[in-house]
């Protein structure tokens, strides 16, 4: 038999793979773009920067004056018409005291422009303290205190809350014709309010929004009629309340519907 030959298997040539070919150009070239544009913007801001000359303050002035905002960015305006920060010069605005809201903007060719709000005081807080009309304090020991205020107390982490109160009660007083003079929120969590016409209302701790409803749907109605002789109201009571009349609860009551109107009272009180 004839020998098969063995056939000789040819050996495998590994395929080479290229690898692209990237152009040091095509590196170098954006790179080089991207210098330009930074370099001409930095060449421009250096070229356009220039000493500000003149500063424009605007607002109603009655607590502070232009020349101590003036002061108060002094630093900042050194840095140039481009250089300055507007918003720093924005925060040391509104860091002075008695200012609620700055804008801050540039003027070309060289001109800062700065409007300015002042607050607004919405009642004193404490001693001496003022609250503006969102119940922020921002005076904490104010040199002249407006009488007509109102006057509103508590823990100063609760203002807001307290101003909060003040402003729904008193916004509900006042088609009656009556008005809100003190509020009054003890350590206790407490609360009190005294009316305009020196009638104290006591609301206690538990309870209060619905106290506040009885008195302001109830309570109000008396009041007007007889508000020369009602001493305090107490709310504190599950499903009433209690008048205190000058002269003790044992003066004499001519009017009939007053008679039924002097207790309205259920036991137990907070």
């Amino acid at each position: 038999m004839a020998r098969k030959q063995a056939r000789r298997r040819k050996p495998k040539i590994a395929k080479q793979i290229e690898m692209p070919t990237i152009r040091l150009s095509h590196i170098v070239a954006p790179l080089v773009a991207v210098g330009i544009v930074f370099g001409t913007y930095e060449l421009s801001l250096t070229m356009l920067d220039r000493t500000i000359s003149s500063i424009e303050i605007s607002g109603p002035f009655q607590r502070v004056s232009a020349l101590r905002i003036e002061e108060a960015i002094s630093e900042e305006i050194d840095a140039g018409f481009v250089g300055a920060d507007l918003d720093r010069i924005q925060e040391r605005i509104v860091a002075l005291p008695w200012i609620d809201q700055a804008r801050v903007a540039r003027r070309w060719p060289s001109r800062i422009s700065i409007t300015v709000t002042e607050q607004v005081p919405a009642a004193i807080w404490g001693e001496s303290g003022l609250l503006n009309t969102r119940g922020e304090l921002f005076v904490a020991a104010a040199r002249h205190i407006p009488a007509e205020l109102p006057r509103l107390s508590g823990p100063d982490d609760r203002s807001a809350e307290v101003a909060t109160r003040y402003l729904a009660v008193r916004d509900q007083l006042i088609p009656a014709g009556l008005d809100l003079r003190r509020v009054h929120l003890d350590a206790r969590g407490s609360w009190k309010m005294t009316l305009n016409n020196g009638i104290e209302v006591r609301l206690g701790r538990r309870n209060v929004a619905k106290r506040t409803n009885l008195f302001l749907d109830v309570v109000t109605d008396i009041i007007t009629g007889h508000s020369k002789e009602i001493d305090y109201v107490d709310m504190r009571y599950g499903n009433g309340f209690t008048i205190g009349w000058n002269g003790g609860p044992d003066s004499p009551v001519s009017d009939p519907q007053r008679a039924g109107e002097k207790m309205l009272v259920a036991r137990g009180t907070d």
